[in-house]
């Protein structure tokens, strides 16, 4: 259903350029009329509205049920400590969070993780940005089991594609639920985005791509 917030969040990400429509390749390989890119996100005053919404939308699923936040490297770095950030701010939620490098460093304190240490038990939230085949997840969860016995549950991102992963009828969000326990929390979808489109009336040459895109790739 697409609620004031999620319009809300669809006309800001289009504000900043991160929501953008045309022909992109994603990740995984296939021609898109749309792609999110959060990298495009520049200023204080968008990263700390982008933060918000993250913010709200774990305060309204697990609240304050977890240890930290990871944030992926490297689009999930700011949006990890902008979302720490928003926590606090609007719901007094004070959690650490940590972030890996691309390279483990070979001197100083050393590693590949910077910002909190994980400890068995504790149990770590994902912030990332969008999820399409589910590759970036595979390549997140190694490393976060290599930290001890820890407990990830839940992931966030911005926008849920509902694009169908290795699996044919199966999106790649339930698959990395099915092999990592992961529940994905989204703050928008692509129908979500279809709707604003087809509501604004001024997107009609978009919706046909659009919608044979989602015809062909998307589980619904």
């Amino acid at each position: 259903m697409l609620t004031e917030r999620k319009k809300e969040f669809i006309e800001f990400m289009m504000f900043a350029d991160v929501l953008r429509f045309g022909s992109f390749v994603t990740k995984s390989g296939r021609t898109t009329p749309y792609f999110v890119n959060t990298g495009n996100y520049k200023t204080g005053e968008q990263i700390a509205k982008l933060g918000g919404f993250y913010a709200a939308l774990v305060s309204e699923t697990v609240g304050d049920r977890f240890t930290a936040m990871f944030g992926p490297a490297y689009k999930g770095i700011p949006l990890a400590t902008a979302t720490a950030a928003a926590l606090y701010t609007n719901y007094g939620i004070s959690k650490p969070y940590f972030f890996n490098r691309k390279e483990a460093k070979d001197h100083g304190e050393g590693g590949s993780l910077v910002g909190y240490k994980p400890m068995d038990g504790d149990r770590i939230i994902i912030i990332e940005d969008v999820i399409t085949a589910g590759t970036a997840v595979r390549e997140t969860m190694p490393i976060l089991s290599a930290c001890g016995d820890i407990r990830v549950n839940d992931m966030f991102i911005s926008v849920d594609r509902c694009e169908v992963g290795k699996t044919a009828g199966k999106t790649a969000i339930m698959e990395v639920k099915e092999e990592f326990g992961l529940q994905v929390h989204a703050i928008v979808d692509v129908r979500d985005i279809h709707d604003f489109l087809a509501d604004s009336g001024e997107y009609g040459e978009i919706l046909p791509a659009m919608e044979a895109y989602m015809e062909r790739y998307c589980v619904l």
